[in-house]
């Protein structure tokens, strides 16, 4: 009964901001006066001795669904004001004790929230260029050993005697793409046989040893996989290794997760943590069980 009074109430509070996105459509005329200063702790209302501030409407904002955040600050302003002023009105209208479901997601907001603090703040002192660089440096060399890159071809058959005859009918002037388009068992077939580029290590040992044994240009004698047997052509081969701008964001991630998993199991050993209240509890007891019990 609780939770579904306090939806209504939280719906109920929305419907300024709800009521202005939908009668809105487009932003307001911005004003020509000068603006006073602000910053979050400007004082926009008060309900009571409670005061509403610019902080509570930036963050009331930041939780709206994306296709609300979205739209003019102007659109939004008066009816994330009303909604929190609203808010604070039911919130003082409440005569009872503070329902333990409200304790316990205030607890889990505010825990959330001061952990993000926490972490972005490690992240930001402990994530530096240098330690990016290094894990460019680890996965790709110092920029000086670029990995070697194979654009190969092939056609794949059941029987090492079939692999002898496409070899044949190469050297006899046959185009090794029709040779894969008509005889391959392979899904590459349509293509031609063509595998794209591949460094070494992305496919079966044999194919691949093979494969790097190759100049551009040339051809394997048959070769046996768990697939079948294989002729494999080079078509060409290039030494590169990404642009360091091309996959910084992609390592900055890398770097901030295993910072994070760090940082996290220092903390675990350090911070006196004790989970022997939930030896012999049923994890069941999640699906019959809501905050307000």
């Amino acid at each position: 009964m609780l939770h579904r009074l306090a939806t209504a109430a939280f719906v109920a509070a929305a419907l300024p901001v709800l009521a202005i996105a939908q009668d809105q459509t487009e932003a307001p005329a911005a004003s020509t006066e000068t603006a006073a200063p602000v910053d979050p702790a400007t004082v926009l209302a008060k309900v009571g001795d409670t005061e509403i501030t610019l902080g509570h409407l930036v963050a009331a904002r930041s939780g709206l669904p994306e296709q609300f955040a979205q739209m003019p600050a102007s659109v939004l302003f008066d009816g994330l004001l009303d909604q929190i002023v609203n808010q604070e009105l039911l919130k003082q209208a409440y005569t009872g004790e503070e329902p333990d479901s409200v304790k316990v997601t205030i607890d889990n907001s505010r825990r959330s929230l001061m952990a993000a603090a926490s972490l972005a703040e490690y992240l930001e002192a402990n994530v530096t260029e240098e330690a990016v660089q290094k894990a460019y440096n680890d996965a790709y060399g110092d920029g000086y050993e670029p990995e070697m890159e194979y654009h190969a071809s092939h056609v794949l058959v059941e029987t090492e005697e079939e692999a002898s005859d496409i070899i044949a009918q190469y050297e006899d002037g046959a185009e090794f793409a029709k040779l894969a388009r008509d005889n391959s068992t392979g899904p590459s077939a349509p293509n031609g046989g063509d595998l794209g580029w591949m460094t070494a290590g992305m496919t079966v040992e044999p194919f691949d040893m093979a494969m790097q044994a190759l100049e551009p240009g040339e051809i394997s004698g048959p070769v046996q996989s768990n697939f079948g047997w294989h002729v494999i052509k080079m078509n060409e081969t290039r030494e590169q290794a990404p642009a360091f701008e091309d996959v910084q964001a992609e390592l900055r991630a890398k770097v901030q997760e295993d910072v994070t998993m760090a940082y996290i199991d220092v903390l675990n050993e350090s911070g006196n943590v004790d989970k022997s209240g939930a030896e012999g509890i049923d994890p069941a007891v999640l699906d019959s069980m809501t905050p307000q019990e």
